[in-house]
């Protein structure tokens, strides 16, 4: 059975040669986005994926404006809206020391490097700028916003779903 991996929504259509809105949700949008890459779409009331190739991609706001293979007209991919697009999990590629995916992340337990204590878990990750900006869901239901920056972020333990992390002043 084929596990799979959220890349994004696709919300819209946009303009008439058929290219589609996608809001993003994943960690490396330039190479899920390549010319040639397979993406499938899991539409609403379908059992079955639709597998599309991706003839183009540009960015325009939030969005990522994407045109698959074979889909010239706004009518030929209407059909498309509120699909979650999706890669399968041999498309995910080797990454490199201290790059994880979001996935591997969420979910794992934030613990300070100086007290040995339980902050909370990882329920989300923004992508700003800069760095990402992992959420924490704290004990207590307060967020703690954790930049993964070498100064705080000191160890990930993928395998035991920990973080450890110095906090800085004014972080918690």
């Amino acid at each position: 059975m084929t596990k799979w991996f959220n890349v994004g929504k696709l919300v819209n259509t946009h303009g008439i040669k058929g290219e589609v809105r996608i809001v993003s949700r994943t960690d490396f949008a330039d190479e899920r986005y390549e010319v040639g890459n397979k993406l499938y779409l899991f539409l609403p009331n379908e059992t079955d994926p639709v597998e599309v190739v991706v003839e183009s991609r540009r960015v325009h706001k939030s969005f990522d404006l994407v045109k698959f293979e074979g889909f010239h007209n706004v009518n030929e991919v209407e059909k498309f809206k509120g699909a979650i697009v999706k890669v399968p999990e041999e498309q995910l590629g080797e990454l490199e020391a201290d790059e994880f995916y979001f996935h591997e992340i969420i979910g794992c337990n934030v613990i300070s490097i100086e007290s040995d204590e339980e902050l909370g878990t990882i329920k989300e990750i923004l992508t700003p700028g800069a760095n990402d900006v992992w959420v924490v869901k704290g004990k207590g239901g307060k967020e703690i916003l954790i930049p993964y920056i070498e100064q705080v972020v000191k160890e990930v333990n993928i395998k035991e779903k920990t973080v450890k992390i110095l906090p800085m002043e004014g972080l918690l």
